[in-house]
């Protein structure tokens, strides 16, 4: 956490940059594919009602983050769905140029942005929820497992709300220039062709990605972190670096795992009619292996890591401003 408004030294920018970097990862901030465990606000902040400016900056920061990045997503989406046709990065980014011009890019974008903000609320409330009913007594403290649980439920719930407006997202983002002329349009277009249940194509999968996602980051982390401090002791404080490489690699480490799952949920939402491919999450993991073998489940990864970097700068960047436009003190 930040502990000073003015920042002097390029080793306080790191360290404030670490502690701002991780606490946003996992408590305020959505940068897009965010299924971790979210953190506790502290009693004051609840009491106050100073965690709903912490979430508004968050989302602020997560809008403007994802719209930065909205052209690597779109490309990851191509990759996961038509990989066999566009077989890597650049060809992908031409084909879309050629399509539709600099401003297709960004399909699906608008739609993205709009769902952080229930998104979040309903994962900071259902949390809130959950973690009450575990703990029974106020003054007992969530342990490591017992958070992954609550986290896990919140994303759950969170994610069954919201969950029309990610295959929507995925429709937009694979559309071509003139089939939809918006976001109602593509709703009503889509209900027609398929029915509701089209909205919840997809949804299996993407509810099972939540508990290896949340719960390898999760104990990743905490194991380097631990180990580290078993070998130097308790009361030495790992280096700002050290942390910072047990979050990237618990983030990786939970993306690597989970991401199959997100492809195949990615290549469920974006079936219109379910007669001409497989229409099960089973089927569709043989389908891909079979067609493109085992690298096939990791097909837009590379785009996916690469807009990590940039959407967490940028959102640490637009969070720092507008917390304290908020008047949000970092504790």
């Amino acid at each position: 956490m930040l502990r000073q408004e003015n920042i002097g030294t390029s080793s306080q920018v790191c360290e404030d940059f670490l502690h701002v970097y991780h606490d946003l990862l996992q408590r305020y901030m959505d940068i897009g594919e965010d299924m971790g465990v979210p953190d506790d606000f502290t009693t004051s902040e609840m009491v106050s009602g100073m965690w709903w400016r912490h979430l508004l900056a968050g989302g602020i920061a997560g809008a403007v983050s994802r719209t930065c990045t909205a052209p690597l997503d779109r490309i990851k989406v191509y990759l996961q769905v038509h990989g066999t046709r566009h077989c890597n990065i650049m060809s992908c980014f031409r084909y879309m140029l050629r399509e539709g011009g600099v401003l297709s890019l960004w399909r699906g974008n608008g739609i993205n942005v709009l769902k952080i903000g229930p998104e979040t609320a309903l994962k900071f409330m259902a949390y809130e929820q959950v973690k009450r009913s575990i703990k029974r007594d106020d003054s007992r403290e969530l342990g490591i497992y017992e958070r992954f649980l609550a986290g896990s439920l919140a994303g759950g719930i969170s994610q069954s709300a919201i969950y029309p407006l990610e295959v929507l997202k995925t429709r937009l983002a694979l559309r071509k220039t003139g089939e939809f002329a918006g976001i109602l349009d593509a709703a009503k277009k889509i209900y027609r062709q398929a029915g509701f249940k089209t909205f919840y194509r997809g949804y299996v999968p993407n509810l099972i990605g939540i508990l290896p996602y949340a719960g390898i980051d999760l104990a990743v982390y905490e194991t380097l972190k631990n180990s580290y401090l078993r070998t130097h002791g308790k009361n030495e404080q790992p280096a700002f670096w050290l942390l910072l490489l047990c979050g990237t690699a618990s983030s990786t480490a939970g993306q690597v795992c989970s991401y199959p799952l997100a492809l195949v949920r990615t290549r469920l939402q974006a079936q219109i009619s379910p007669t001409r491919h497989p229409n099960t999450m089973v089927g569709v993991f043989q389908d891909i292996v079979h067609r493109e073998g085992f690298r096939g489940l990791y097909r837009g990864l590379t785009p996916n890591f690469l807009k990590v970097a940039p959407a967490v700068s940028i959102s640490y960047v637009v969070y720092e401003h507008f917390r304290q436009a908020l008047g949000v003190n970092m504790t």
